[in-house]
């Protein structure tokens, strides 16, 4: 492995790690975190969008789901176009659980970009932002060759 996708791998190893511990302290899982912040910014949707967002198995999912409905942090509402599929929102309850999550996050994005400037920052964004550009279109190419 080359020096650089190792370092992004070992990073992204870290990350994992410690956003894990932080969600870990609410109560959670990173799992559950995730579907939470997704829901925040777009909720309505059925869970096999969510399942695919999120590259978890849809049986996965629902387990969650179920788990996370009975401790009131999400609802289940029948979609209209589709009796048999369920779409996912948010309730009261868990707002202040996202509230949490994102101050984690800010947190943890405090410490993990500590000591590089604003101009640093920005180079960093833009040139992971070209790097995940590059592998979305590889990714994008192999799977229409292998189906």
């Amino acid at each position: 492995m080359s020096t650089t996708a190792y370092l992004l791998s070992d990073t992204a190893r870290h990350l994992r790690r410690a956003f894990d511990a932080r969600v870990r302290r609410l109560g959670m899982t990173s799992a559950q975190a995730r579907l939470l912040l997704t829901l925040s910014r777009q909720e309505g949707e059925n869970q096999a969008y969510y399942a695919e967002l999120l590259e978890v198995e849809p049986i996965s999912l629902a387990r969650m789901v179920d788990r996370m409905e009975e401790a009131g942090l999400l609802e289940r509402r029948r979609d209209p176009a589709d009796r048999r599929a369920w779409r996912l929102f948010l309730t009261e309850r868990s707002f202040q659980l996202i509230d949490n999550v994102k101050a984690g996050l800010a947190g943890l994005e405090d410490e993990m970009l500590d000591g590089l400037d604003d101009a640093q920052r920005a180079l960093l964004c833009a040139a992971l932002e070209a790097i995940r550009t590059n592998l979305s279109g590889s990714f994008a190419v192999l799977e229409a060759v292998n189906g």
